[in-house]
Formats: C-alpha cells, sequence, structure tokens
C-alpha cells in the first residue's frame, strides 16, 4: 500500500529544479514565492532556496535528506551555477534568462544547448524559460526553440507586452523590481500605512534628451510643483546606485503619495513595482514606445497589458500636462483617504504577486504532469 501510494505520488508531483541566471530570477523566486535564500550574502557564488506549493516542492539541495517520494523542485543561482558543474536533481527545468542585448543573448542560447543537451540525453523531461525580453520586444531568437517551432521549450514567460503571447504556451511575465541592484523585499508596515507623507509625488531617475521625461521636468517646475515633490534628475543612466543615491531613492518611495514613471526605452519599468512596494501611487505615462511590442492575439490594451488585465489601481495618463490638475486634486485629499488608498495599492499588490505565483505553478503542473484521465 505504502508503496503504490508513493509510486502515485512519483507520477503525480513535480520534481524541477529552476535555473536562476538574470537577476529577474530574484523577483520570482524572492518577491513573488516569498522564498528565501542560503547564503543571505547577496555576494556568494552559490545560493539556494526551497518552498513547497500544491503538487510543487522548491527544495534546498542541502545535506538533508528528503524522501524520494516527495515531488521536489530547487531554486539554484550565483556564478558557480554553470553548465555542467552542478547536479542536476529533476526531470524539469526551470531556465531564468536574460535576453535584453546581444551579449546576453550568446549566454543564454549557451544554457538553452545545455538544456537541450540534458533533455536528449534523457536526464530532463521538460523545459521552461522565464525571459527577460529586449526592452522593444526584439525577441525573435526564442522562437525557434519553443518546442511549437520544432524545439523542446514547453513553456515560455516573456517580460514586456510582446506580440506571440498566446496564453497558451507563451505568457507575459511582469518586469518586477531591480533585484539587480538590491531592491528589498519590503515588508508593510504600520507607519508606511498611516503617516502622513512629506512629498506630493516624486520623480528621480534618468532625463534623456528630447524625452517626455524632460516636458515632465519643465511641466513641475512652471507650475511650482518641484518644490512639492521630490525631484532629483540625471543626465546619464546609471547600472549601479551608491548607497546613499538607493536611500534617497527608497526614502522618495516612502515619503510621496505618488510616483511618478515616465517612459523610457519601454512603458515599463522597474519604478512601477517599487513604488507599490512602499504603497506609493503610480502614475504611468500610458503611451507605446517605438519597437514590436503591441497587442497580442490576447491583450488589446497595450502598453502594460498584463496590470491593466490584473486591474491594477494606478493612475495612467496620456500626456504630462494632465499632471498639474492631478497634483492640485491631490493636494486636496485628506489623510484618512490617502490611507485607504494605500492600503488598496499594497493589497492589490500583494494579491497580483500572489496570482502571479499560483498562475506559475498551475502552468508548471499542467504542462509537466500526466493528465488525469478515468
Amino acid at each position: 500500500m505504502i508503496k503504490y501510494a508513493r509510486s502515485h505520488l512519483e507520477q503525480t508531483s513535480l520534481r524541477v529544479q529552476i535555473w536562476g541566471k538574470a537577476a529577474i530570477g530574484l523577483y520570482l523566486w524572492q518577491h513573488i514565492f516569498g522564498g528565501h535564500l542560503e547564503p543571505a550574502d547577496m555576494t556568494s557564488q552559490w545560493r539556494e532556496g526551497s518552498q513547497k506549493a500544491g503538487k510543487t516542492y522548491f527544495r534546498k539541495m542541502l545535506q538533508s535528506r528528503v524522501p524520494n517520494f516527495l515531488p521536489l523542485i530547487c531554486f539554484l543561482t550565483g556564478p558557480s551555477v554553470v553548465p555542467g558543474y552542478f547536479s542536476v536533481e529533476g526531470e524539469h527545468v526551470v531556465l531564468v534568462l536574460n535576453g535584453r542585448e546581444p551579449a546576453k543573448i550568446v549566454y543564454a542560447t549557451q544554457w538553452l544547448h545545455y538544456a537541450r543537451t540534458l533533455m536528449e540525453t534523457r536526464k530532463i523531461q521538460h523545459v521552461a524559460v522565464v525571459l527577460l525580453g529586449n526592452e522593444q520586444c526584439n525577441n525573435t531568437w526564442i522562437q525557434p526553440y519553443l518546442k511549437r517551432n520544432g524545439g523542446f521549450v514547453n513553456l515560455l514567460f516573456v517580460t514586456y507586452d510582446c506580440a506571440f503571447v498566446n496564453e497558451e504556451d507563451i505568457f507575459q511575465w511582469p518586469l518586477g523590481v531591480a533585484t539587480y541592484r538590491s531592491f528589498p523585499v519590503v515588508e508593510p508596515s504600520w507607519s508606511m500605512l498611516h503617516d502622513p507623507r512629506s512629498y506630493l509625488c516624486n520623480f528621480l531617475g534618468t532625463v534623456y534628451k528630447n524625452s517626455s521625461r524632460e516636458t515632465l521636468i519643465k511641466i513641475l517646475k512652471q507650475d511650482g510643483f518641484d518644490k512639492l515633490c521630490w525631484i532629483a534628475a540625471r543626465d546619464q543612466w546609471q547600472p549601479q546606485e551608491t548607497n546613499e543615491s538607493f536611500k534617497n531613492y527608497q526614502d522618495a518611495l516612502l515619503q510621496s503619495d505618488l510616483t511618478l514613471c515616465p517612459v523610457g526605452i519601454n512603458t515599463e519599468c522597474y519604478r512601477i513595482y517599487e513604488a507599490c512596494s512602499y504603497g506609493s501611487l503610480p502614475v504611468i505615462e500610458d503611451v507605446m514606445t517605438p519597437g514590436d511590442c503591441g497587442n497580442s492575439s490576447m491583450y488589446h490594451s497595450a502598453p502594460l497589458q498584463l496590470l491593466k488585465t490584473m486591474g491594477a489601481p494606478f493612475i495612467f495618463i496620456k500626456n504630462w500636462k494632465e499632471l498639474p490638475a492631478i497634483l492640485e486634486k491631490e493636494k486636496k485629499i485628506s489623510l484618512q483617504e490617502k490611507i485607504q488608498r494605500r492600503k488598496r495599492l499594497l493589497e492589490w499588490y500583494r494579491n497580483f504577486k500572489a496570482w502571479m505565483r499560483q498562475k506559475f505553478i498551475n502552468t508548471l503542473e499542467n504542462s509537466f504532469l500526466p493528465s488525469d484521465k478515468g
């Protein structure tokens, strides 16, 4: 009887490893799954985490032994996780890759070729990919690897409004926070919800020449709102923050009622999710950016189709000329109304992450597990 139960569990449980080879993997694991990593030191060469969910168990690869009949999935990340130099434990693999620019794509394809070799030698059965896509949605390089096109990748979760999202085997994935800049998991506090905030709005970021960001700064200055908002503009983008600039950025989110989110190369930006983390309502420039992003067969509200579909309670504007009226209205909103709005925003964001987590698990199980018949 016990032998039968174990055999049945083996057939109806996932044995999966997630190989986190892009920073977006940390958003998946720590922010959406609420998972932990050991060691906690972010500079460690090798980090691992575990979590059980549904029929899926995300397991730390430590010395402790887990009975073979348990469903297994583990999350691995760090520079020491390289093809061929770690133990492949699990019949199914989720690869987290960076496909944003050519050099990253070269590295990503090395991992895909490694996974294909494991498939061909029957070391693994299924592969899914979570892809930090190109900001202009130029992701055609991944297409030949998809099973639907004769490749071996069963599922693709891709950031931005990729036009070939179909909700069958290709899904939109949130960009999330800038984990590559060590943006933390933020736990809401009483003061975050209830304290008055010193600023109406904030924008700390790069202002590109002839961009809508220039227009935004001009509008804030000409109407005097730059004195009521935390504004810190710079001319050049910096991939890494100093300790001081990063603290200023977090303080600005915490101390502002609104966070202004102008478009960059793409409409979706880390700032949207980071503002949500601190209960600062995003004001989003809702315009399409140049490139191949746009509506898919499933969604018709680009940009930010995923967030809109999930009912994000943001302020969407088409032109920054609408901002002065929004800020004038903001001046008149009572603290009690702002507290309720913060609660709604934080609750929505918590539910959004929980929904993405469940969708991810369900999609893996529906694709990787044999369906019950009879």
